[in-house]
């Protein structure tokens, strides 16, 4: 995990799948804690799955005097990547997620294009 230019952190996702409706077999993309809330939207607003919960979001860590480094202590980032690893892994892992547009972005694409249309994946 590293830093953007405005420190804040973001995660690096590897994706390695023999599945077929994955246009690439192995994939690495740079996330920020903001793009899984929209994928989480995303999926919750055009599938019909469950969605899992995120890891709870760091308002107290922004807080100014604290104690420690807020959300660049290490035990919480580690902490939040743990919670968001397992995040990825559960919807990455389930049938009918693995079809919608949203998630082969935020997987395989280097960016996210929020105007996109939402729908399911065919396969070619």
């Amino acid at each position: 995990m590293e830093s953007e230019e405005d420190d804040t952190p973001d995660y690096v996702i590897r994706m390695k799948t023999n599945i077929p409706i994955f246009k690439l077999k192995e994939s690495t993309v740079r996330r920020r804690y903001s793009e899984f809330e929209w994928l989480k939207r995303e999926l919750e607003r055009d599938s019909k799955i469950v969605v899992p919960p995120l890891p709870g979001k760091a308002i107290k860590r922004q807080l100014p005097f604290r104690g420690d480094e807020g959300l660049f202590d290490d035990e919480f980032i580690e902490e939040r990547r743990k919670g968001l690893e397992e995040f990825v892994n559960k919807i990455a892992g389930h049938p009918l997620a693995q079809n919608e547009r949203c998630l082969h972005m935020f997987l395989q694409e280097p960016t996210i294009d929020r105007s996109y249309v939402p729908g399911k994946v065919k396969t070619t």
